[in-house]
């Protein structure tokens, strides 16, 4: 080569190497959500998770190249959320979408500066989430899923599913905070329907629901109607379990136990809220503030019924409301 072109040369690649440099400095990193949740990767369908990623995927984001996300299984527990919040506080992650209010409360207390979405909260503002629905003013923003006003509408498909039940037994899972409204709704429910609510036992653990579950037939209840959603949710197999023992049909607040065994439940749909959960994350990513996005509530509710569990409970379920269900398993 000649020296000529040989400076030529070097100067160009001089000229590029800091142009190279800096393009590199100042190309953006993907942004890192955390995802707290008590469910495990094993879980299929796994509403929460499944739902997160479409809503992703929706708006254009590819896991792993444009968006990273830090997943934090509680595999059925929520005693590891405070650990898994002080962990992804540190990595200083975008924003942390919390699960559930245990997951919520467990995030809120680890950071009051990186922006929380929970797309699963029963009082955001009775809770300490949010100072009002419309205007947040914090750094939690989400939906609601409204679990104490669903509480009438499930027990009149119950009773329409049973149209001889005239007695149940009220199984109420103190873990969930809004119970005791739940428990009120319900009441006031089971008296507009002529539903008498038999006996009522308030559990917190997995070794109060074998005595609970004994005791509800003994009392003459002909089914029994689960409140609340925490401990209760995360044994769900062993509610199936105690409710066919004990012949007893019985009525969820969510879709998972009645794909578990639970013959009915009548919610909102989780798939849907966590969807729409990863259009908040993309407004916070693109500058909104949480305290400025407005908390909604849910707009679409499934009405599911386990026919396996009917037939062995020996029940017929009216056509009237099989007709009404978003998914009946057979």
């Amino acid at each position: 080569m000649q020296r000529r072109g040989f400076l030529t040369s070097l100067s160009g690649c001089l000229l590029v190497a800091p142009l190279v440099a800096e393009a590199q400095q100042t190309r953006k990193a993907a942004p890192r959500i955390a995802f707290l949740t008590t469910t495990s990767p094993d879980d299929s369908p796994n509403p929460g998770p499944d739902g997160f990623r479409q809503g992703l995927r929706d708006i254009g984001y590819v896991e792993g190249q444009t968006i990273a996300i830090e997943w934090r299984w509680g595999r059925g527990r929520t005693d590891q959320f405070p650990k898994f919040a002080a962990e992804v506080v540190r990595l200083k992650v975008d924003v942390i979408v919390a699960a559930n209010t245990p997951a919520g409360r467990a995030a809120l207390m680890a950071t009051k500066t990186i922006p929380i979405v929970i797309p699963f909260m029963g009082d955001p503002v009775g809770d300490g989430f949010a100072a009002t629905f419309a205007h947040p003013g914090g750094n939690v923003t989400g939906l609601t899923a409204t679990f104490a006003e669903l509480i009438g509408k499930r027990l009149q498909l119950f009773k329409e599913a049973l149209p001889n039940l005239s007695r149940i037994g009220v199984v109420v899972d103190t873990s969930d905070a809004n119970y005791r409204e739940s428990v009120s709704n319900l009441e006031a429910a089971a008296q507009a329907l002529g539903v008498r609510v038999q006996i009522r036992r308030e559990v917190s653990n997995p070794g109060e629901l074998g005595p609970t579950f004994a005791a509800i037939p003994r009392e003459g209840a002909g089914g029994v109607f689960i409140v609340g959603g925490g401990m209760t949710y995360v044994n769900r197999a062993q509610l199936v379990e105690l409710a066919l023992k004990h012949h007893l049909p019985m009525a969820c607040p969510q879709a998972q136990a009645v794909r578990a065994g639970c013959l009915m439940s009548y919610a909102v749909s989780p798939g849907d809220l966590f969807r729409r959960a990863a259009i908040f994350v993309d407004k916070i990513l693109k500058g909104a503030k949480p305290a400025d996005l407005p908390i909604e509530q849910p707009t679409k509710f499934e009405l599911v019924i386990n026919l396996k569990t009917a037939k062995a409970l020996s029940l017929t379920i009216p056509p009237s409301v099989l007709a009404r269900a978003d998914q009946v398993i057979e």
